[in-house]
């Protein structure tokens, strides 16, 4: 498998803001790139959804591309954009998603950070039976995944909050050793002050998906059991066994992790990855976009991926849910064609507590299920919650 770098040589930045690493040259470079390579089905703009094989490949070794193009149906997929110059240009596509992927949010002030923090139903739904649902995200994505269970949750009652995690999205993306340094117990601690301004009130139902921040919401619950009432875990890394995507690989190698850090595209590429579905352009523009705007996205992943504790953080997870530690309900509501967790993943989790876990397969939704199918998502957390 063959991929194509920037030819323009690359000068590392040691600080998010004297970087010189222009990361929409990089993005501009890899859009013109995938426009002329329609031959490995990476293009920038995506105008329909194409169903994968349903033939799995084995688990590969590690490459450190793998992440580009793992996806079966990115690689089928010739797209073409409907105006080339546009897709090349980092300003016109700037301007064409400026104002995209802001339902239900606003920001909010905590703990000296601007959250971008979605919310949907009203201030008495929390008051109510159904109570207050709070959604955690993943890495290298944002709340937004989660748009359209809020809207049709907040429908059946329920008071929906969903952060962008620091660092993620369209929160505040603070330089390391400038307040935040992107570890774990940060997380946790401005977790804590973001839900004491929302007014959240314990205990309340917990939804978590994702990799890295995804598997701090769950350490996060671990810390905090009187607080929840139903935990919910959607393809999040839940063993000691769980293995570890290609990205978060690579963004642990001296400089290419730096370069791969600046890449635009990276984001949306991870979600296809990790599912059987191309997303549609209108979905890539909101998970691109703040990757596109400033070098600062991706200097926050690569700080909290170089400071993550993957197998230890799994292993930990593991044992806090096992059985005689945690007797609150959770519901595990899996993705049965996730390219980065295999589906035993959740099996063997339900092993470790088989009273207090269930287990809900979705069929047909990869590694982000509230995107591929939120509707199968919808009629499960309206089930259990």
């Amino acid at each position: 498998m063959a991929f194509s770098l920037p030819s323009p040589p690359l000068k590392l930045p040691t600080s998010y803001s004297s970087s010189t690493v222009n990361n929409h040259t990089i993005a501009a470079s890899a859009s013109a790139t995938s426009i002329r390579n329609t031959r490995k089905g990476l293009s920038l703009r995506r105008t329909f959804v194409v169903k994968a094989s349903e033939k799995d490949d084995e688990n590969p070794s590690f490459n450190p591309f793998g992440f580009v193009t793992d996806n079966p149906s990115s690689r089928s997929a010739i797209q073409l954009p409907e105006n080339p110059a546009e897709d090349g240009n980092v300003g016109q596509m700037l301007y064409r998603i400026e104002d995209k992927g802001r339902e239900y949010g606003s920001y909010i002030k905590s703990g000296g950070f601007r959250w971008f923090v979605r919310e949907t139903g009203s201030s008495d739904a929390r008051l109510g039976p159904r109570g207050t649902v709070v959604f955690l995200h993943g890495a290298p994505t944002q709340s937004y995944s989660y748009r359209v269970v809020m809207s049709q949750l907040a429908e059946a009652g329920f008071h929906c909050f969903a952060p962008d995690w620091i660092g993620f999205g369209f929160s505040d993306k603070p330089q390391p050793g400038y307040g935040f340094d992107y570890t774990e117990k940060e997380y946790h601690e401005q977790l804590d002050k973001l839900l004491d301004v929302l007014e959240v009130k314990s205990p309340f139902s917990l939804v978590v998906q994702g990799f890295l921040v995804g598997s701090y919401g769950l350490t996060w619950a671990l810390k905090n059991p009187s607080r929840i009432s139903k935990l919910v875990i959607m393809n999040t890394p839940l063993t000691a066994s769980s293995p570890v995507p290609g990205l978060f690989q690579q963004l642990r190698i001296p400089l290419l992790g730096e370069f791969t850090c600046q890449n635009a595209i990276m984001a949306e590429r991870f979600i296809e990855a990790g599912s059987a579905y191309v997303l549609k352009v209108e979905k890539a523009d909101v998970y691109r976009l703040p990757y596109l705007k400033s070098s600062g996205p991706g200097f926050a992943l690569l700080e909290a991926t170089k400071r993550a504790n993957f197998k230890g953080t799994s292993g930990q997870i593991a044992d806090g849910f096992a059985s005689g530690r945690w007797d609150t309900p959770i519901l595990v509501a899996w993705g049965i064609s996730d390219k980065y967790l295999p589906q035993s993943i959740a099996e063997e989790f339900k092993k470790g507590n088989p009273s207090a876990v269930t287990v809900k397969l979705i069929e047909g939704a990869g590694h982000m299920p509230q995107e591929d199918w939120p509707e199968k998502v919808i009629d499960a957390l309206r089930y259990f919650l």
